[in-house]
């Protein structure tokens, strides 16, 4: 099992406060097989140091360091995406802060050999919590419902951190990058491979360790801080911008969807067009709701005080 291919695709941008221990969660992984992709931004910091004198020291296989798109987060993982060329290779997303649990990764790829080799299989986990100093300090939320397409089009999973995908999943990942751009690489994995009639195994147990600071790209997920930056997020017609420029992505990639996820893509786009109760009830009798109670009567209110949907062009048929 551990002569598989591992490829750890790396966003950094900045990072040089973290980077190292993150890339030493990496070489103390109990995995052998592991070549990094590395793609850096255009950082103003010592991060292109760091990444450049792991690459001549790594011994675990290639470590690749390339420069990034400078259009941002999601663009950069992007790149990274369509920048695999290994068709066998299993693939990890990383960001540049954590600190990666010694056994993630053979974890990961325990689960995902066990699921079979031609079904695309996404894993992805819980995560433990820690502060700048990496401290522990709590728990993401624990998810119980089982994943599905329609839970994919209201959220996201899990955090692209803990993300592993066997080869026959990348493929769907990397082939969905070259027709859209996206909003969060995460939840467009899910989403996409959910619609592709993938699988995705969700650990309720975390693999690592999720350092909280002032430079997140997306901050911590509980606390009623996180719950008022959602609620403000519904209320304020961002979190329906994101929901339009998924369906977008979803509609250029269409050839990918089986058809009946297909078809739910369309009718909740005419459900959200009509607006208000015509999309609420749309919602309910196809099972469209988030991972717990609270979260979805917040999207039904949402729905229901929202007379139509807007267009949003983020995600977009790339020419």
């Amino acid at each position: 099992m551990h002569n598989k291919k591992i490829t750890i695709l790396l966003a950094t941008y900045n990072g040089g406060s973290f980077l190292e221990e993150q890339l030493t969660s990496f070489a103390n992984q109990s995995w052998v097989n592991i070549d990094i992709l590395a793609s850096d931004d255009g950082s103003s910091d010592n991060t292109s140091e760091i990444l450049n004198t792991w690459a001549k020291n790594w011994r675990k296989g290639s470590f690749q360091v390339m420069k990034g798109p400078r259009d941002g987060h999601s663009e950069n993982f992007r790149h990274l995406i369509q920048a695999v060329s290994d068709k066998k290779t299993y693939v990890a997303f990383s960001d540049q802060d954590d600190i990666w649990h010694r056994d993630k990764l053979e974890v990961a790829m325990s689960k995902l050999i066990s699921m079979g080799e031609d079904t695309p299989v996404m894993y992805c986990s819980r995560t433990r919590l820690v502060d700048v100093d990496g401290n522990p300090t709590g728990l993401s939320p624990l998810f119980t419902n089982s994943p599905s397409f329609t839970n994919s089009l209201t959220q996201s999973l899990a955090g692209g951190n803990t993300i592993v995908f066997n080869s026959a999943a990348f493929s769907v990942v990397r082939e969905s990058a070259m027709k859209t751009k996206f909003l969060h690489h995460d939840w467009w994995s899910y989403q996409i491979l959910m619609g592709a009639g993938g699988k995705v195994y969700y650990d309720p147990k975390p693999q690592i360790d999720y350092r909280q600071h002032q430079n997140n790209v997306f901050g911590k997920n509980t606390g009623q801080a996180a719950i008022l930056r959602r609620i403000s997020g519904l209320l304020s017609g961002q979190y329906s911008e994101w929901i339009d420029s998924n369906l977008l992505g979803l509609e250029a990639c269409h050839s990918l969807l089986t058809t009946d996820n297909l078809n739910m893509v369309r009718g909740l786009q005419e459900a959200r067009r009509r607006g208000g109760i015509s999309c609420a009830i749309f919602l309910w009798k196809n099972g469209i709701k988030r991972q717990t109670r609270m979260a979805s009567i917040g999207l039904y209110v949402s729905v229901l005080l929202r007379k139509k949907s807007v267009s949003f062009n983020h995600a977009r048929r790339i020419n």
